[in-house]
């Protein structure tokens, strides 16, 4: 198996500044992924008194390098969001 094909676990952070924007973007872009998530959780940080963050989603994907990072760029592309991925292996 090539290596651009190599699946490898990552885990993608997006830091969502304003909770409302960009929002149906995010989980349209994660719906198109879906085949490669493996599990997402969202922490609301308004909550939490974080002043300037609304929240943050945590997702685990099962994919090609060139996928997570395809994944992590349409995400951070967003205004209002930030996303940066974390490959384990």
């Amino acid at each position: 198996m090539s290596e651009d094909k190599k699946t490898h676990i990552a885990t993608i952070a997006i830091l969502v500044k304003e909770r409302g924007t960009n929002i149906a973007e995010v989980n349209e872009i994660l719906s198109k992924h879906a085949d490669r998530i493996v599990s997402r959780l969202g922490v609301n940080l308004d909550r939490l008194g974080a002043d300037g963050y609304g929240g943050l989603i945590d997702v685990v994907v099962f994919a090609s390098i060139d996928e997570i990072r395809s994944l992590e760029s349409e995400l951070d592309a967003l205004y209002g969001i930030v996303a940066r991925a974390g490959i384990l292996d």
